[in-house]
């Protein structure tokens, strides 16, 4: 295919990305002690791949059938075709088209069964599979199914082991994209979702969804001891902890022991000397959150 032409459909595909994004619904959420430790931030979609698999890395996989219809049959040739609000220029009518429904908000495709709208028409035939339960792409070492065999590919990650994306800080790999972006938000302090009540950012925007629930849900769990309240039972039995003299994570090297897991394996990078945590100023890294904090205090002059 002519270099042009497979930018085109790159562009047209990238459009589709956007709806495709609002078939997969976000996963239940739960409680975690630290939002922005490695545990919860990575990983968390490595305890999931076998049931959930990273969506940016299936939507690039997906063709529509409108794409190849309309873009591959244009003369081969200068962009010509423009975006009136935006400038991006596309080989081809429909791919403006296509385009500018990111800037209308436009959802011409509904579903009959839930109403959902969706850009493109691709998209809602993918979704209505979700209704249907046709999965077609069957994974041979052990007989999952899945609706597209760009998911079936990703899933095969699990058995094959395959890394292929790697950290470029600390060498770290990766199945999926998503983990790996999510992964070096830890060396960058980057914190991109914020919530729009009370100003407070996170890493991911998992960490905000179960955060954002602090606003809304009726806490209606009471700690006996403080008097601190939860909106659910399992936050309340993981806050008296605090309370207890229990502490059953034990360091094996040292024989500190600690109340949460997540504690204990921050810990232990610090016997082994890994250092995962960079500041995004000058790059120096660090054994643990609360000393690259004290660090950057240096960059912007706040007194710790």
């Amino acid at each position: 295919m002519h270099s042009e032409d497979q930018e085109e459909h790159k562009s047209v595909k990238m459009e589709f990305i956007e709806d495709y994004s609002e078939i997969k619904s976000d996963p239940d959420p739960f409680r975690v002690k630290h939002e922005d430790t490695e545990e919860q931030i990575g990983l968390k979609e490595e305890s999931e791949e076998s049931k959930e698999l990273n969506e940016a890395e299936e939507k690039h996989q997906v063709k529509t059938e409108d794409e190849s219809l309309s873009c591959s049959q244009q003369t081969r040739g200068k962009k010509s075709f423009s975006c009136p609000q935006c400038g991006k220029s596309f080989l081809c009518k429909q791919g403006v088209m296509y385009h500018m429904k990111t800037h209308s908000g436009e959802k011409p495709y509904t579903c009959d069964e839930c109403g959902k709208s969706f850009r493109q028409y691709q998209a809602l035939k993918l979704h209505q599979k979700t209704h249907s339960g046709e999965k077609d792409h069957v994974c041979f070492d052990c007989g999952k199914a899945f609706v597209t065999l760009a998911v079936l590919k990703l899933h095969q990650r699990i058995h094959t082991g395959e890394k292929p994306y790697e950290c470029s800080h600390c060498d770290k790999r990766f199945k999926q994209s998503g983990q790996l972006k999510a992964h070096e938000r830890i060396h960058t302090g980057e914190k991109p979702y914020t919530c729009d009540q009370c100003g407070r950012s996170f890493t991911q925007a998992y960490g905000l969804k179960v955060h954002q629930q602090s606003h809304s849900e009726k806490r209606g769990y009471n700690c006996d001891q403080c008097g601190k309240q939860f909106a659910r039972a399992s936050y309340l039995k993981k806050h008296l902890k605090i309370h207890s003299e229990e502490k059953p994570h034990l360091c094996t090297l040292c024989g500190k022991s600690f109340i949460w897991l997540d504690d204990l394996k921050l810990h232990q990078k610090r016997h082994s000397g890994v250092k995962v945590h960079a500041c995004f100023k000058c790059e120096k890294t660090f054994g643990s959150d609360h000393q690259l904090k004290q660090h950057q205090t240096i960059h912007t002059g706040e007194k710790p």
